[in-house]
């Protein structure tokens, strides 16, 4: 039998200000075409090469929200990891992501908040040495 608690990631208590994690993914055209289809976002900026090609991109770009999704991934599966609840999530976007860009997703605690379980992240995604995204998370750890 597994207790239900073994399923969750670090305690409270195990979080240090500094810990950090890491998730990368490389978005593909397929990536891009689902995340279009789940969430309705059929702006052409995604979509239409020759729309796209005549922006300031010169070319389809990624949603920025499915660049900021993989920021949910390291903090819902590494850092804090699971059992964690997501309370906020700022986000800037900095630079566009193609397909066929590797995204590193990358979660950094920079504050503990102790009489109400919380943990601040400072988030962001870099495509190489760019920083694409960022932002700050706050979220909530359970009592184990």
């Amino acid at each position: 039998m597994v207790d239900i608690k073994e399923l969750n990631g670090y305690a409270f208590e195990e979080l240090k200000v500094g810990m950090s994690a890491v998730y990368s993914r490389t978005i593909t055209d397929t990536d891009l075409r689902n995340f279009s289809g789940v969430t309705g976002d059929t702006n052409p900026m995604h979509l239409n090469e020759e729309y796209a090609g005549a922006t300031v991109f010169k070319g389809c770009v990624v949603h920025g929200m499915l660049s900021a999704g993989l920021l949910s991934t390291v903090i819902g599966t590494k850092l804090p990891g699971p059992g964690c609840v997501y309370v906020s999530q700022s986000l800037y976007f900095k630079a566009p992501v193609y397909v066929g860009d590797t995204v590193y997703a990358k979660a950094v605690i920079t504050e503990l908040i102790p009489e109400k379980r919380r943990a601040k992240l400072h988030t962001y995604c870099l495509v190489k040495d760019t920083v694409v995204l960022e932002g700050e998370a706050v979220v909530q750890l359970p009592k184990m």
